[in-house]
């Protein structure tokens, strides 16, 4: 029995997506898609232009709505942050929102840009070193300001154009320093750098937390172990955390930081071994 199946004959290669944005495509009012090479993809919110202002008793700004999330989350923390709750610190409804950021995730952008905005503002120095120094005690003087800033280091890089400003001058600055001598070696140097910027921060921002939720400090803490440590120290299975606990000092965390951050520059800007 013959088939009767149709054939598709002469059927030409589906077409590439064009190398360039094209077209602008704007579905929703908030809302702003470009073509790319990867499709129909949202424009940034960085990139999207303010909504046109409104007759309303409240005025809006992609700007107020930062600061009033800000002001928030250095209160409560990230958990208690929604655009509802900020609609109503604003005193609007919720949609109104919508206009200038379409989701939390863009909410949290405008916000860590901001923080980016204030390191940025320490400037560039004519000595890469001091550059370097300057933008690391920055971004811990920030996340101490802002601890929820300390839960946004370490994920995805952030995008926001001050925030690329900072990753600019620092690794600008970091390119020039010795034993830097290609991008392989900036690379890793940026990146043991940002560890221990990251580590350290989120360190002493949890040590914090954890004095507030517990109403013990580090030092009473060690105190009220105190007696199990001695028990433990005295058997001499642990001699190196002996003389740490005995003879080390209580530091400064701030002296700390910078010493440290010294340490992790001369050995990452030093010239690599054989």
């Amino acid at each position: 029995m013959p088939c009767r199946c149709r054939t598709r004959a002469n059927v030409s290669p589906p077409r590439p997506p064009p190398a360039i944005a094209i077209r602008i495509l704007t579905p929703l009012p908030y809302t702003v898609f470009v073509d790319t090479p990867y499709g129909s993809d949202p424009l940034p919110v960085w990139e999207r232009p303010e909504p046109q202002p409104r007759a309303a008793p409240v005025p809006l700004s992609r700007e107020k709505i930062a600061a009033t999330a800000i002001r928030l989350a250095d209160a409560h923390g990230l958990d208690g942050l929604s655009l509802r709750k900020i609609a109503k610190e604003l005193g609007v409804g919720p949609m109104r929102l919508y206009d200038y950021v379409t989701n939390r995730s863009e909410l949290l952008d405008l916000m860590v840009d901001v923080v980016y905005a204030r390191i940025a503002d320490v400037g560039q120095h004519s000595e890469w070193r001091s550059t370097v120094l300057t933008i690391a005690q920055a971004t811990r003087e920030a996340a101490l300001e802002h601890e929820w800033f300390a839960d946004l280091l370490g994920g995805r890089p952030h995008l926001g154009p001050h925030a690329l400003a900072v990753g600019e001058a620092n690794a600008a600055a970091l390119s020039e320093a010795p034993g830097v001598r290609g991008i392989d070696d900036l690379q890793r140097a940026l990146g043991a750098l940002n560890a221990f910027i990251i580590g350290a921060v989120r360190r002493e921002v949890t040590e914090r937390r954890t004095a507030r939720s517990t109403g013990t400090d580090e030092a009473a803490f060690q105190a009220s172990r105190g007696p199990y440590l001695t028990r433990m120290l005295k058997t001499g299975r642990y001699p190196t955390i002996a003389r740490l606990v005995i003879d080390g000092a209580h530091l400064n965390a701030e002296e700390t930081f910078n010493h440290n951050l010294a340490l992790v520059l001369d050995g990452i800007t030093s010239r690599p071994r054989a």
